[in-house]
């Protein structure tokens, strides 16, 4: 069956993500509008394609053990010179989103991997750009803030065309989630609009 490059991350609520996605693309990254705005859980992983089964049973299993925390972003931060990346950081939700991730990547379950670097929960705002453009994305964002409650994550697929497209959202708990709708300038999956929050794609090969 080949295999599909997942990801799984905690959407930035509107109109935070839009705002940042825009912001993103100003700044000349050309990979902002096929990239939601979040935080990551689980960075870019490939997984064969017969066991997503797997990985959404394992997903709904940690989304339903787990409660809403706050998510509090505040001023920029830099990964430079280890990586390009200039992030906004998250001041509040830090604890909860390193707790949530090593259930996510649990060493047992479908999703486990090594990281190239230790977790760091942030909100990446310029990557793989000049460093003139990454310095502007900075300064600008230096006063940034951001406040709501995170009350679950979702699953995303990268396709061929390396877009970011999300498979399936997942509670904590129960009742929706609130506030991820699909940001200006980013693919939205049809399908999974329409079945609502428990909605499903069908899989695309990557």
């Amino acid at each position: 069956m080949g295999t599909v490059t997942l990801g799984v991350s905690i959407a930035v609520p509107e109109p935070y993500g839009s705002q940042l996605q825009q912001l993103r693309a100003g700044f000349g990254d050309v990979a902002a509008h096929g990239i939601p705005t979040h935080v990551t859980l689980v960075p870019p992983t490939e997984v064969e394609a017969d066991r997503l089964a797997e990985v959404r049973a394992h997903l709904a299993e940690v989304a339903a053990a787990f409660g809403p925390f706050g998510m509090r972003l505040a001023g920029t931060g830099t990964f430079r010179p280890l990586s390009p990346v200039v992030f906004v950081q998250v001041v509040e939700g830090g604890t909860g989103c390193t707790r949530l991730q090593g259930l996510v990547r649990d060493p047992d379950g479908p999703l486990s991997r090594e990281l190239a670097f230790p977790y760091h929960p942030h909100v990446t705002v310029a990557h793989g750009i000049s460093e003139e453009a990454m310095d502007l994305a900075f300064a600008t964002l230096a006063d940034y803030a951001a406040q709501w409650t995170c009350t679950g994550f979702a699953l995303y697929e990268q396709g061929s065309d390396g877009v970011w497209r999300k498979l399936r959202e997942y509670p904590f708990g129960t009742g929706p989630i609130a506030g991820v709708p699909a940001q200006l300038g980013s693919p939205v999956d049809e399908a999974a609009r329409a079945a609502g929050p428990a909605g499903e794609t069908a899989v695309r090969r990557s």
